[in-house]
């Protein structure tokens, strides 16, 4: 540990700033502890604000923390070496919290606020952690225990036992549902006969839109499978179990980084990360804290997780390979899964948004319920980067289209502005090398991912191939933002008949189009070049070519309709499962 400073200021700041934390957390957890009620009385308009509200909260702190510096500091509160002085001070007082790791981001926001972010360095801010984080000693104090031989006697216990306030539906129906899934996924691959099971069930329960999410772990002799039971509401005040889940990658799935996060009561969100991740090995810490609702400490971890990975590699940052985009100049770095987005200075014809409105636009994404359809991103301003690490042709790529966004120095360079998202392979790309089987897979997954993204009220705008990608699970998912807009804004229109010769042969078009307007049979040019792959989605999802689709779903939008869309395929569901008002749009 380091001595405690002497500086007085210093002191104050590291206090003030430490009250700010605990009154942000304190706001925090409570914000998540109305998710059971919500979800309880199927308030899901109130599910979408109580999620816009949540993220709004770490600003405010931010903001209140930084006015009541300004006012309790004697000194120049831009000085680095009082700032130096407040983190000496500030890692004194944080010294075992059980949340430190999310207390050192505070500080770090804090700093940044006031400071400019060339600044940045260890000696003032948490670049590195001041503490060692290991394996959590005590567990225990995150999950129930629950042991026997019979697992439906155990999950009849959770179920009776489960923070709920409803009644369930009918829980033998569910058991019976419950060890259907279990005899045939569990039992079926593994001998459990007259082997003790164990069953650690972390005490919070996970909330997101319309589901609720039990998770934990089961440990049956020397092996251990995730578990994750999902509750639905009824809509008519009673409860019932939609699926089980006992399969890693589909966890992953459900912790999606293509989903809002959840809400979930996590006061030592270190050690539920921990568990987490031992259930969901490919998942990096990032992901996880990102998942658990905090987008700001997963913004560290992801800083530090990719210096790390600088500091262990040592390929270039190249041109993202694909059709390069009006908007945004995409690079990636080949050992690394992510991509790197930064706008342009000008867009090429007939791109007419502005620099703001594309920054609203991935604002208002990070907002959403993005159902598993839209890709989560994490923004960065003034990102240095060792220049040697950049090829020749980035360099030459960005100085062309972005020279506003970057400056050069001798050995590195700094990144105003930029995003970045994970890695997926773009559609167009996928389907060069597909073969017939996948090709019609993908499409409909294409297609599933257009209506899901419209039935949320969610009109991508352009719906190029290239703005698609496919995750590892084969999942479409959409991550091409500057257009998008609210799908009950849009005027679904026919195409009129030409009236006269003149008209049929006219250049372009003959009739007048507005801002708002949107011709679906025109969808069939987003194809252009590729006729297998359009043929297969004609025969799938013909319907997107239908102005009254659009119309209709407008409809049902405006009438307070909201998505069902589960992280799981339909033919998961037990067949007791609800079926959603438009199950068309279900995975």
């Amino acid at each position: 540990m380091q001595p405690l400073t002497h500086n007085s200021t210093a002191r104050r700041m590291a206090k003030t700033i430490l009250n700010g934390f605990r009154s942000y957390f304190a706001d925090y957890l409570n914000s998540t502890l109305t998710a059971k009620a919500r979800f309880e009385k199927s308030d899901w308009h109130g599910v979408r604000q109580a999620n816009v509200e949540r993220l709004e909260i770490y600003k405010t702190k931010i903001a209140q923390t930084v006015e009541y510096l300004r006012v309790i500091t004697n000194k120049n509160i831009n000085d680095l070496e009082l700032w130096s002085d407040a983190k000496t001070a500030y890692t004194q007082l944080i010294f075992n919290f059980p949340n430190f790791e999310i207390a050192e981001t505070f500080f770090n926001s804090i700093f940044s606020d006031i400071n400019d972010h060339d600044k940045i360095s260890d000696d003032v801010v948490y670049v590195i952690s001041s503490q060692l984080i290991e394996a959590p000693e005590a567990e225990y104090s995150i999950f129930i225990r629950y042991e026997g031989l019979k697992f439906r006697s155990i999950c009849k216990t959770i179920l009776l036992e489960a923070e709920f306030s409803l009644p369930w539906e009918n829980i033998d129906l569910d058991l019976d549902c419950i060890m259907d899934a279990f005899n045939s996924e569990v039992v079926a691959v593994m001998n459990t006969s007259n082997l003790k099971l164990q069953v650690d069930l972390l005490e919070s329960t996970f909330y997101r839109s319309k589901a609720a999410y039990m998770v934990g772990r089961i440990s049956i002799g020397n092996k251990t499978i995730p578990l994750a039971i999902v509750v639905l509401n009824n809509g008519q005040n009673k409860l019932f179990v939609d699926t089980i889940v006992f399969d890693s990658d589909e966890l992953s799935i459900i912790f999606s980084f293509t989903r809002n996060h959840f809400m979930v009561d996590s006061p030592l969100p270190y050690q539920y990360t921990h568990f987490l991740k031992n259930l969901m090995p490919k998942k990096l810490d990032y992901e996880i804290y990102n998942s658990l609702g905090f987008p700001k400490h997963a913004k560290t971890e992801f800083y530090r997780q990719l210096v790390n990975h600088l500091n262990n590699s040592s390929d270039q940052f190249v041109v993202a390979p694909g059709i390069k985009g009006m908007v945004m100049s995409v690079f990636t770095l080949p050992s690394y899964n992510i991509v790197f987005k930064i706008i342009k200075d000008n867009f090429s014809p007939p791109k007419e948004v502005t620099h703001d409105e594309v920054r609203e636009k991935y604002k208002l994404v990070s907002q959403y319920d993005r159902i598993g359809r839209m890709a989560d991103t994490q923004e960065f301003d003034n990102l240095i980067f060792p220049l040697e690490r950049f090829s020749s042709d980035l360099i030459e790529e960005l100085s062309a289209v972005a020279p506003s966004q970057i400056v050069i120095n001798s050995d590195s360079i700094l990144i105003r502005h930029l995003y970045t998202e994970r890695y997926m392979t773009p559609l167009n790309i996928y389907l060069e090398s597909a073969n017939d089987e996948e090709i019609r897979d993908v499409m409909d997954e294409y297609g599933n991912c257009i209506k899901q993204l419209a039935a949320a009220n969610i009109f991508p705008g352009d719906m190029p191939l290239k703005n698609f990608g496919v995750t590892r699970h084969g999942r479409v998912v959409f991550y091409d933002y500057d257009e998008i807009a609210a799908l009950t804004e849009c005027n679904f229109r026919r195409i009129p008949p030409p009236r006269n010769e003149y008209e049929e042969m006219k250049a372009g078009t003959w009739y007048t189009v507005g801002p708002a307007d949107i011709f679906p049979e025109e969808f069939k040019l987003f194809f252009s070049g590729n006729a297998k792959a359009r043929l297969m989605f004609e025969k799938i999802h013909s319907e997107l070519y239908d102005v009254d689709f659009w119309i209709n779903l407008q409809n049902q939008i405006r009438s307070g309709f909201v998505l069902d869309v589960f992280p799981y395929r339909r033919a998961k569901r037990f067949e007791r499962g609800q079926s959603s008002e438009l199950e068309v749009f279900t995975d």
